[in-house]
């Protein structure tokens, strides 16, 4: 294992920006984790796990810790009964591996194509999109535990899935390194078409989608709205949803109502209500397309923050804050930041 040192962690991540790492290192197989952690130990430095760095905004500063970036790989499934059990190193390329299960006919994560990032981060935050949580699918994890040292294998259950939330987010952030990730798919298992954007998508076909159908609507539906990975689209160029749709009461959702005067798009979120982040931005002034410096809001979705070329941690956190505070005075909502924030 080779540890460098002051690597540009702007290399390293979606958005782009960001200062250097004072150690960075490559985790290639899991005896490297431990030498890589001695030198946290003994320099008592802060330790910031890689993986594809897309949903990761880290300070002009940089980082003054040691990084170590995931690049463990391997798949392998296994038949259980009508279910496929699919173990993949915290290093796969996420989308990868979803384009592998849908060839292979397995359901329950195609619904999550185009999400950029490893595999590792998955369980993380609980990754979800058109009608999906990865949480629903996750058997279990194999992590390194910091406080015990020793490795952890942590059930469904002991994750803590919610929404955008986990154990390794909230109560045991920072205490588990995520090594491997075991799911339980459906062996021909039927698609999820309750997200409208797909429901639409398929409204006018007679046959069934396969799950390879699924994964290419997907993958159309997130390019329109510039939320695949494009080099030749300054759009894409974001740390993907800036911000949490907010979870409210009753009474926030009607208070909302009357504010705005029109429909609210809200979803039921147990006896609370899911409100899109998207539509209070909009609604605060903050319209596709809008700008401040180098920073701005991509043009197909008001809710990526993007680099237009050369900006700095500060202007895409000074643009955050901006629409954070206007969403705020106009509907007294909080809006939470999706993305890690290293350094700051």
């Amino acid at each position: 294992m080779q540890v460098r040192e002051e690597v540009r962690l702007s290399d390293f991540t979606t958005l782009g920006v960001g200062g250097p790492a004072r150690f960075f290192c490559t985790l290639d197989s899991e005896q490297d984790l431990k030498p890589a952690l001695e030198i946290e130990q003994s320099r008592v430095l802060p330790i910031l796990i890689l993986g594809g760095g897309s949903n990761l905004l880290v300070a002009d500063t940089g980082f003054s810790g040691i990084v170590i970036h995931m690049g463990m790989r391997g798949i392998a499934f296994d038949a259980d009964r009508d279910d496929v059990i699919v173990s993949a190193k915290a290093g796969e390329n996420w989308d990868s591996l979803v384009a592998l299960c849908a060839e292979k006919n397995l359901a329950g994560i195609e619904n999550l194509s185009g999400i950029p990032g490893y595999v590792g981060a998955t369980p993380i935050q609980n990754v979800g999109a058109y009608g999906q949580e990865v949480g629903t699918t996750i058997e279990s994890v194999r992590a390194w535990d910091r406080v015990e040292n020793r490795i952890a294998t942590l059930g469904k259950s002991d994750c803590e899935f919610g929404y955008r939330t986990s154990v390794f987010n909230s109560r045991h952030r920072d205490r588990y390194v995520i090594l491997e990730v075991v799911y339980r798919l459906r062996s021909d298992g039927s698609p999820n078409l309750k997200y409208r954007d797909l429901a639409d998508y398929f409204s006018s076909k007679k046959e069934k989608p396969s799950l390879e159908n699924i994964r290419t609507a997907v993958l159309n539906i997130r390019r329109s709205k510039a939320m695949v990975i494009d080099p030749n689209n300054p759009d894409s160029r974001s740390a993907g949803s800036f911000f949490k749709n907010p979870i409210v009461s009753t009474s926030q959702l009607q208070k909302i109502r009357t504010i705005s005067e029109t429909d609210v798009p809200a979803f039921p979120a147990g006896d609370q209500h899911k409100v899109s982040a998207a539509w209070l931005i909009e609604q605060a002034g903050f319209s596709r397309g809008y700008v401040k410096g180098r920073a701005g809001i991509s043009s197909k979705h008001s809710l990526a923050i993007i680099n237009r070329g050369g900006a700095s941690a500060s202007e895409i956190v000074a643009l955050a804050k901006e629409m954070h505070e206007g969403v705020k005075a106009l509907f007294e909502i909080e809006l939470e930041a999706e993305p890690v924030l290293v350094g700051f």
